[in-house]
């Protein structure tokens, strides 16, 4: 089996250091599990995230656990976690902070800027969407480059960073689609469904009483830095390369394939092949792998791809969806 330049490592090293944090996030599922009912799949592809270092949208109606999940998580892997309830009326320094003025006893005035709740470690947007576009875009520097730049000055945002934003439906009133630029710089988008009847019940169960469960931290912030670097440092078989190659560029108004020619506006950018060698792995070591499959690929086709493309008015007309073509793709990797 051929296997991609990550494997030039040291694999005796990376075995240790995979089995350690296999056992890590193990623990972390536990935590999780006690106050977090159903969902496994929204928590797996969360969790999966942030082991990946990226960002991740949450989009479900109100009600379904998206806050408790991202409160859970910032508890559970150490972090310093901070939220903005997004409104329309929410301003951008709101968000990165703005600059006072200052006085001394002896008159002299100076600026002093004000840090914005941005500068967490994990940082949940709660309805990002209900926020106009402008004030959106605020996050985006952020996201992408790490740091804010307020009055020509560069101020670094804490490490790691991570935003974990809630969306309603677009179809409701009120909301503000996000922007093509700010939606591809979500690792991810996971969708929340409702939950089945076993796990609606534990949660009426268990969250009306006197006595709730709440999860413990299990790591630190740098270990979960050390986490992601081991990730990076995971081989690819050559395989999965080909296969998240085959799959991105075929999603593309220019492949050829009857779904691109016929339905696909405008398709995903290499960051979307990024993206998969990224939460391939971290969904390799989630499972206890030391290195991602095919099959790894096809489970997170969806929720990397659908928000990085758009069908055509052919594909409404036919009540073609954005997850109809992805599966269709993701079966011509077999």
């Amino acid at each position: 089996m051929n296997f991609t330049a990550a494997s030039k490592i040291d694999p005796d090293a990376v075995i240790r250091a995979a089995d350690q944090a296999a056992s890590d996030i193990n623990l972390i599922r536990q935590q999780i599990g006690q106050v977090i009912y159903g969902q496994e799949q929204a928590v797996e592809n969360t969790l999966v995230a942030l082991l990946a270092g990226g960002h991740a949208l949450l989009v479900g109606v109100p009600g379904l656990a998206k806050t408790r999940l991202v409160e859970t998580l910032g508890t559970v892997l150490g972090l310093d976690e901070k939220r903005i309830q997004f409104t329309p009326d929410l301003m951008p320094s709101d968000i990165i902070g703005s600059e006072v003025m200052d006085q001394d006893s002896d008159g002299r005035r100076s600026f002093r800027y004000i840090k914005g709740p941005v500068f967490a470690q994990l940082l949940m947007a709660d309805e990002i969407n209900r926020a106009s576009p402008r004030t959106q875009s605020a996050l985006l520097q952020a996201m992408q480059e790490y740091h804010v730049s307020v009055a020509g000055q560069r101020h670094d945002l804490p490490s790691p960073f991570h935003v974990l934003a809630t969306q309603n439906p677009l179809e409701q009133e009120g909301t503000y689609p996000l922007p093509e630029a700010q939606l591809d710089r979500f690792l991810m988008q996971i969708d929340l469904d409702y939950p089945d009847i076993d796990a609606e019940r534990a949660v009426l169960l268990n969250t009306t009483g006197t006595m709730q469960a709440r999860p413990a931290k299990v790591i630190e912030a740098s270990r979960l830095q050390e986490i992601q670097q081991l990730i990076r440092q995971m081989p690819v078989p050559e395989t999965v390369l080909e296969a998240i190659l085959k799959l991105v560029r075929s999603a593309r108004p220019d492949a050829d394939n009857d779904h691109a020619k016929n339905h696909i506006s405008w398709g995903p950018g290499p960051r979307a092949g990024q993206a998969l060698m990224l939460c391939t792995r971290a969904r390799a070591l989630y499972e206890g792998r030391l290195a991602p499959s095919v099959d790894d690929v096809k489970a997170l086709a969806e929720p990397v791809l659908q928000h990085r493309m758009a069908l055509n008015f052919a594909a409404r007309a036919d009540g073609v969806g954005v997850r109809d073509v992805i599966a269709k793709l993701t079966q011509a990797l077999n």
